[in-house]
């Protein structure tokens, strides 16, 4: 590290806090993404549940627009269903997604403490 120049060794480090403010941004931005895709999640299921206890033949409505259309059972909860998997889908690939921007994080500041760590001390 101490053959580096001081203007080489601060871009570096500027690149280095750059990549984790970056990273940091976007876990947060993938957590939020994974919260709102569960809470709608957790709706499509309690919607399916409710269906579900229902008997007989029901009359079941789907909004479109400003205006509900009647759709048959199955075809309804073959749609719910479809829609839970997409979810549950997506709530995956973000879970990677943070986990691999966590360790991006995690890399940039350990990178960053092993500069000012090894950095010769000054009087």
């Amino acid at each position: 590290m101490a053959s580096l120049s001081d203007d080489t060794l601060r871009k570096i480090l500027i690149q280095i806090q750059q990549t984790a403010v970056q990273s940091q941004r976007a876990l947060n931005v993938a957590l939020q993404q994974t919260a709102v895709k569960d809470r709608e999640r957790r709706i499509l299921q309690l919607t399916i549940d409710e269906i579900s206890q229902m008997q007989g033949e029901v009359n079941l409505y789907k909004g479109v627009g400003k205006m509900f259309m009647h759709v048959p059972r199955d075809v309804m909860e073959e749609q719910l269903k479809s829609q839970e998997k997409e979810l549950s889908d997506d709530i995956s690939s973000l879970n990677k997604k943070s986990k691999y921007l966590e360790k991006q994080y995690n890399d940039a500041q350990n990178q960053i403490r092993d500069i000012f760590h090894h950095a010769p001390k000054q009087q």
